[in-house]
């Protein structure tokens, strides 16, 4: 489906009711990284999936950051007249999350965070988006998908299921390639959210593979101890793109947070 936000168009599906559970995708994914969260969560919530600014079936236009595409969801939830939603982010889309607590309060019912972290880059994290700017704009979508691929996959994933690497692949390099390089300056520049983690006080799970290198269970750590009440849940097996390496696993410890969620 595709929803008039603005001055652009997102692209999302949409299913299940109940509980409103916003997915937001990491770098550079679009949203079937989600599907197999969607097939088995829409019986207990309504499931949305966007394609953030610039990915999917979005408008690949500028401006690109973080508190934009914030932004943009919380026209989406507008859109879909959500008043509120529980926000899971994984990587980038966990960025968008802090983002929405932060600029968005009111419409944040809960936050999943998955793989991903609160503090902004260090000056050798800059340098390292610039140089994969200058990488994308040289070889594509393609050469970033190749350089990213094994940190994206956990190794275990990577040795046993060649398959879940070749389909993370395919997502990666179909990437537009304004959309890698806005995204790629949008990460670089974004503000620091650790300040902002106290003030968290709406249910929050974190999730994170235990063989994840991007955004290790050492950075998940700093997110639980940062934000009161929180519940933290490693999984094994899994690197970067947990939901996509054990679905299962996954979609059992959010099935538990959304039951916990709806009796609270």
């Amino acid at each position: 489906m595709i929803a008039l936000c603005g001055d652009i168009e997102i692209g999302y599906d949409d299913v299940g009711k109940g509980e409103a559970v916003l997915f937001l995708h990491g770098f550079p994914h679009n949203r079937t990284l989600w599907a197999t969260q969607l097939s088995a969560l829409f019986d207990r919530a309504r499931c949305i999936a966007p394609d953030l600014r610039g990915f999917g079936d979005s408008t690949v236009t500028a401006p690109y950051s973080v508190d934009q595409y914030a932004d943009d969801m919380a026209a989406l939830l507008d859109t879909l007249r959500i008043e509120r939603a529980v926000v899971c982010g994984l990587s980038m889309g966990g960025y968008v999350a802090l983002a929405l607590w932060r600029r968005h309060r009111a419409r944040v019912r809960g936050l999943i965070l998955m793989d991903t972290r609160a503090d902004g880059d260090s000056p050798a994290g800059r340098v390292r988006r610039d140089e994969m700017i200058v990488l994308a704009r040289a070889k594509g979508s393609g050469g970033v998908a190749d350089a990213m691929i094994t940190g994206m996959v956990g190794k275990q994933t990577r040795e046993k299921c060649p398959e879940v690497v070749d389909a993370v692949h395919r997502m990666l390099e179909s990437a537009p390639l304004d959309g890698v390089v806005g995204a790629l300056e949008a990460r670089r520049d974004r503000p620091d959210a650790t300040g902002s983690l106290g003030s968290i006080d709406v249910p929050t799970l974190i999730i994170v593979g235990e063989d994840d290198v991007l955004t290790p269970p050492s950075e998940a750590a700093l997110l639980h101890a940062g934000i009161r009440g929180s519940r933290l849940e490693v999984i094994a097996r899994a690197g970067h793109v947990a939901n996509v390496e054990r679905p299962a696993a996954v979609n059992h410890v959010v099935s538990e947070y959304l039951a916990e969620l709806t009796l609270s």
